[in-house]
């Protein structure tokens, strides 16, 4: 089984909300998910990036692959593998 850590977007129309989410690359990007460790709000200035460093440093060690657009975030926060 082969699992990503990706956004999850909810919010309402034209509103876009992210949770960052553990989930298997199957699912839809709105689907059941592994785990949840943080949220991610473009629409504030600057944008709001908030995550569960020590959940995400151990999903990263187990395997976990992040999206491009969730490494880029997980840079900018200071996790790394």
């Amino acid at each position: 089984m082969a699992v990503k850590i990706r956004l999850r977007r909810i919010g309402y129309k034209k509103h876009p909300i992210y949770r960052v989410v553990v989930a298997d690359s199957r699912t839809a990007r709105d689907g059941k998910v592994i785990d949840e460790i943080g949220s991610y709000d473009p629409n504030q200035e600057p944008s709001l990036f908030k995550v569960d460093e020590e959940a995400a440093k151990k999903w990263l060690e187990n395997g976990a692959q992040p999206t491009e657009r969730v490494a880029k975030l997980l840079k900018e926060a200071g996790v790394e593998k």
